[in-house]
């Protein structure tokens, strides 16, 4: 099992969670953090810190985040190592409780 980075990120890119990660399996794009399963180590660690709750284990993924598990896989490969925190967008917490937000994400 793998934890998966879903919907709620998208233009939130809080990045609480990579600061507890043991292995650096975050990847960040311009508006969306993912998760690389082949390294994820399935610690926990990172759902605690994720102001945004959008972190959760590839297991119980509600059903409309269930596409986010590819889309994590997919973008981990293309996007660089996440390491550090970095400050959130400006407008992160207007973001943070809107729903349907995947047209926004940004490759």
């Amino acid at each position: 099992m793998t934890y998966v980075v879903t919907e709620a990120c998208i233009r939130c890119k809080y990045t609480d969670c990579v600061d507890v990660c043991p292995v650096d399996c975050f990847h960040e794009g311009p508006n969306f953090l993912v998760i690389d399963p082949e390294e994820c180590i399935d610690c926990t660690l990172c759902v605690a810190e994720c102001p945004a709750e959008a972190i959760f284990a590839e297991d119980d993924l509600p059903e409309d985040q269930v596409k986010f598990t590819a889309l994590n896989a997919e973008l981990s490969k293309q996007w660089p190592v996440l390491t550090a925190t970095k400050d959130a967008p400006a407008d992160a917490d207007e973001w943070k409780d809107v729903k349907d937000k995947l047209k926004f994400l940004e490759r």
